[in-house]
């Protein structure tokens, strides 16, 4: 299935959420809630894109076969309305080779590939590892910059080099360099988004395309508004949304975690998704009750009540 038509100053569209990954209650992934959760991401909150086995989509507990049958089931639901990103990274090259491979023939519309870690490698490793990635298949690679999980952060320079290839075209990133992203977008044509709900507006104030956002399971209409204000030239309006949703960025991004506490919100507006898978764990009593306080004065409807 093709992607719909996209801009090259946004080409995986503006509001992305990185979506996690229905479980049963036995810790089975629950495809029909992978399509149900993809429908409403899409219909009800905006977002003109999804990112699939992500970190938020508890990508290291998920097999290759699951998550084959995962974006299958997205780009099955709404790949004809909404980009379908499908994360390939690993710490293993050739892994994540065949991760792209196999992505690319079930039909995804980009790769997000993130920065390999645990192994710490050094940045020629990283350059390495990114173009043998993006050199698999031709679909277009969005480069996911994380220090704060992988180790190492993707220099200036490194991400220099890398714009030089022709499907490198975007970054994710969530190491929170304002002025660094800002070096890049200067030097090369690579498309920026925020990677980290907290800095998504002075995101935007430097130059980013959109985001790439987990609080958009349950305020992506808003985050949408958000863009839309602020590249109408309403920067005061959105500002007013950032402050609106500021509370559920801090009950979803700054308590047990996004996944954890993402899935928690989801419950609570009526899209239930199931547990978490070990070694992650359910949040709290004290931390259900915080969010639940985040949401309603964030604005957030609560239906489980």
């Amino acid at each position: 299935m093709a992607a719909p038509t996209r801009t090259t100053d946004a080409p995986f569209g503006r509001m992305l959420t990185a979506m996690v990954t229905p479980f049963t209650a036995d810790g089975a992934v629950d495809y029909d809630a992978v399509r149900r959760l993809a429908a409403y991401l899409v219909d009800e909150q905006r977002n003109d894109g999804l990112i699939v086995s992500g970190t938020t989509g508890e990508s290291p507990t998920t097999s290759d076969d699951e998550k084959r049958r995962i974006l299958a089931a997205v780009l099955e639901t709404v790949g004809d309305r909404a980009t379908v990103v499908a994360g390939v990274g690993t710490n293993d090259t050739r892994h994540s080779v065949e991760l792209a491979k196999a992505a690319a023939r079930t039909g995804a519309h980009g790769l997000l590939v993130v920065t390999p870690y645990y192994s710490k490698p050094p940045q020629e490793g990283l350059y390495r590892h990114f173009i043998t990635v993006a050199d698999s298949t031709d679909l277009p690679v969005m480069l996911y910059d994380i220090p704060g999980r992988s180790g190492v952060p993707i220099q200036t320079t490194t991400l220099i080099r890398l714009a030089q290839h022709d499907r490198i075209v975007a970054v994710k990133d969530a190491k929170g360099d304002l002025f660094a992203g800002g070096q890049v977008m200067t030097a090369t044509d690579l498309v920026y988004y925020s990677g980290d709900d907290v800095l998504n507006l002075p995101w935007l104030s430097v130059g980013a395309a959109g985001f790439v956002s987990v609080v958009g399971h349950v305020v992506g209409a808003h985050l949408a508004r958000m863009i839309e204000l602020y590249r109408n030239g309403d920067v005061a309006e959105a500002l007013a949304v950032h402050r609106q949703v500021a509370p559920v960025v801090e009950g979803i991004m700054m308590s047990a975690g996004g996944a954890i506490m993402a899935k928690a919100a989801l419950g609570m507006v009526g899209m239930p998704v199931g547990p978490v898978r070990p070694p992650l764990a359910a949040e709290t009593d004290k931390q259900n009750a915080e969010l639940r306080a985040c949401l309603v004065a964030g604005g957030v409807k609560l239906t489980d009540i």
